[in-house]
């Protein structure tokens, strides 16, 4: 049986684990609102530029007039290489929030036929797909709580880069969508080549028209571009909110853990003290007694 002095070491320890872990909720309960505030203000403006260039990808007539060398994301061709785009943290801590990024993404290249090539943002994405030898062409890491668009131009480039030269011939994303503090759901899109609205029959015409100025060579030059940046923005964003949430829940059972602990090991903490002093009584009254008897 454990000593006082060692329960009451623990139990300091432990306490000691119960602060550090408070001040990480509230670090993250902290960070959470305004990383909330930018994936409520990306959304909008990411789902209307794929609106847009999905509209203009239905119309055969402009993708036809279009040069393939200088707009790649608009060209579709034979599947034979598949990217993925997978966005994670880069610290642990946050309960099954990469856990849960990473079982997505393992289950979506487990349906793909075809050849799989990996572009990682967080560093637990790029160790868990290194370690298991997948083919990763691209790692991102260190911004994973609070992205930047500059972060998202970067990975936008190399994914790009990738698909341009006929790398890949698709990229999926696969990332956290945030709906609140206790939930969080994995999903996987493919944003890359840009494709016409499911609702839209390529033998119709397109429900919108759109005026091109200067022209649709420039304007898709600038606008294809800025898509798949701002895609990757939204979803980084996202991913940052389930991040932090999921820290913050996390933190908030380790605390409450730690509490209990610490309860629970204050009890132990009494009886062996009480022990303790029952202990040294006994010695005492035992020492008298023979002292007495000595002296008879």
């Amino acid at each position: 049986m454990a000593t006082a002095r060692e329960i009451h070491r623990h139990m300091k320890s432990i306490g000691n684990i119960g602060k550090i872990t408070k001040a990480m909720k509230m670090v993250a309960a902290a960070r959470l609102r305004r990383a909330q505030e930018k994936a409520a203000a990306s959304r909008p403006y990411a789902l209307k530029i794929k609106e847009v260039l999905s509209n203009v990808a239905a119309d055969t007539s402009v993708i036809a007039g279009l040069n393939p060398k200088e707009h790649p994301l608009l060209q579709h061709r034979e599947v034979k290489r598949v990217g993925y785009l997978v966005l994670c943290s880069d610290k642990g801590l946050a309960g099954a929030y990469s856990a849960n990024a990473l079982k997505k993404a393992v289950a979506e290249i487990s349906k793909c036929e075809h050849e799989v090539l990996i572009i990682t943002s967080g560093r637990k994405a790029k160790e868990y797909f290194a370690r298991r030898g997948y083919n990763v062409v691209s790692s991102h890491f260190g911004f994973s709580d609070r992205p930047t668009y500059e972060d998202a131009v970067d990975i936008a480039h190399d994914a790009m880069e990738a698909f341009a030269s006929e790398q890949i011939d698709e990229l999926h994303i696969v990332y956290t969508l945030f709906k609140n503090v206790l939930s969080q759901v994995p999903t996987s899109e493919l944003i890359l080549p840009v494709k016409p609205p499911e609702d839209v029959d390529s033998s119709n015409k397109i429900q919108e028209s759109f005026i091109f100025e200067p022209s649709q060579d420039e304007a898709l030059k600038i606008l294809a571009p800025k898509y798949l940046q701002t895609i990757i923005y939204a979803a980084l964003v996202q991913s940052a909110a389930s991040e932090l949430g999921s820290r913050m829940t996390a933190m908030s059972s380790a605390t409450d853990n730690a509490g209990k602990l610490v309860q629970s090991l204050q009890l132990s903490y009494n009886k062996a003290r009480q022990a303790g002093i029952t202990r040294e009584l006994n010695e005492i009254v035992g020492g008298v007694e023979a002292l007495a008897q000595s002296n008879h």
